[in-house]
């Protein structure tokens, strides 16, 4: 059974409180759960600065952490929710889980593997997880915007 869109808006409001706490530390915001049932079993968040980590992706932390929280790899009854288009390592990762539902806030048309400058699923990679995209857009836009705007002023100072 499908989460309601109201269950799903709140699962990408605890990714998007996860993005802002990346943007607190320096990082790009993005922000990722991973929710098995009804429960959150995994959390992350950007921390390539962080951790000089060009690993350290939202993603790649939220499906260590449910792996380890449920004791195994295969993430097949979980769905992954993130504020921004996972990249090609993050959509190979998200395939190598096995989730088969993947949500994301705003598209990433520079990177993004889930429809915007290549689409995982169309690749004919098996099994292919079902993609939406726009969930709560316009919130993980702004703060992208604005993380991006912060960095700008910076270099012009």
């Amino acid at each position: 059974m499908k989460p309601s869109r109201e269950q799903q808006e709140r699962y990408m409001r605890e990714a998007l409180a996860l993005a802002r706490a990346a943007q607190e530390t320096g990082d790009v915001p993005v922000g990722c759960v991973i929710v098995r049932g009804e429960e959150i079993v995994g959390r992350g968040q950007n921390r390539r600065e962080a951790a000089s980590d060009a690993t350290a992706h939202a993603e790649l932390e939220a499906i260590r952490m449910a792996s380890q929280a449920l004791g195994r790899w295969n993430l097949s009854d979980c769905a992954l929710y993130v504020t921004l288009e996972p990249c090609p390592m993050c959509a190979g990762a998200i395939w190598n889980a096995r989730i088969p539902f993947v949500c994301f806030g705003a598209p990433d048309p520079r990177a993004g593997c889930c429809g915007s400058v290549l689409h995982l699923g169309l690749e004919g990679f098996v099994p292919e997880p079902e993609i939406w995209g726009g969930l709560l857009e316009e919130e993980s836009l702004a703060l992208l915007r604005d993380f991006f705007r912060g960095l700008r002023k910076k270099e012009d100072s």
